[in-house]
């Protein structure tokens, strides 16, 4: 078995349902799995019970099989259990701190390159990175490390736009990602736009849906990556 994994830069694109854009592109990894494990811990501001309906509905048309890591006493042997892993967004540093707080982070990654399909949207595509040192998100609790689940060797911004607000005089997504690639010129950030998806199955990695993402590196900043693209080369 291969990795099999999707990296979602939303939820939603506009005023879309939940979850209904990524359909097309989720459901190419159920087809040989059935029973799901939802890992909630980046809601922070919902309950978990209530993130869990929101996403059994979203995918209601995929007829899954779909459970919450809360509702199981042992998170790991939930995870051990399920044919196929799903994080959803909210907040990146609660999330990783959760993951740790249960010791999952390594068996996710062992589970994830031993081919269990990987499902992560927002947050839960920044933990699919080396790190989370490029999410958007406010450091509302501290993680033992910002070392995440390095399914893909890379860095991973989510929700990314460049837009600047009229009268806003505060840094620029890109301008944020110029600090990390001064301070870290060697490893690359991938911007992943809402609609967007990176797919990783294998050796092979592309870009899903309707609009390019944008390459952080070194020298090339805010380098557009066409739909379609084939971004193997950055699993090496």
């Amino acid at each position: 078995m291969t990795v099999n994994a999707l990296l979602l830069s939303s939820s939603r694109v506009g005023d879309t349902p939940y979850l209904s854009h990524a359909l097309p592109f989720i459901k190419p990894l159920t087809a040989h799995a059935q029973k799901w494990i939802f890992i909630p811990y980046a809601g922070v501001s919902m309950s978990y019970d209530t993130y869990l309906a929101s996403v059994v509905t979203g995918l209601s048309e995929l007829k899954l099989d779909i459970s919450g890591i809360h509702q199981h006493p042992d998170p790991r042997q939930a995870i051990n259990d399920a044919d196929g892993i799903l994080i959803g967004g909210g907040n990146t540093f609660h999330l990783l701190h959760e993951l740790y707080k249960y010791d999952l982070v390594q068996l996710i990654r062992n589970e994830v390159l031993s081919g269990k399909p990987y499902i992560g949207w927002s947050a839960g595509s920044n933990v699919s990175g080396l790190s989370i040192r490029t999410t958007n998100d406010m450091p509302i609790i501290e993680p033992p490390s910002f070392a995440a689940l390095n399914i893909v060797p890379f860095q991973v911004n989510p929700h990314y736009s460049n837009y600047r607000a009229p009268g806003h005089n505060g840094e620029t997504r890109a301008q944020r990602l110029l600090e990390f690639t001064r301070v870290d010129p060697i490893t690359p950030v991938i911007g992943i736009v809402e609609g967007s998806a990176l797919w990783r199955q294998g050796d092979t990695l592309s870009l899903l849906g309707d609009n390019p993402a944008y390459l952080f590196c070194g020298e090339q900043q805010e380098l557009p990556i066409p739909v379609g693209s084939d971004l193997s080369h950055l699993l090496k």
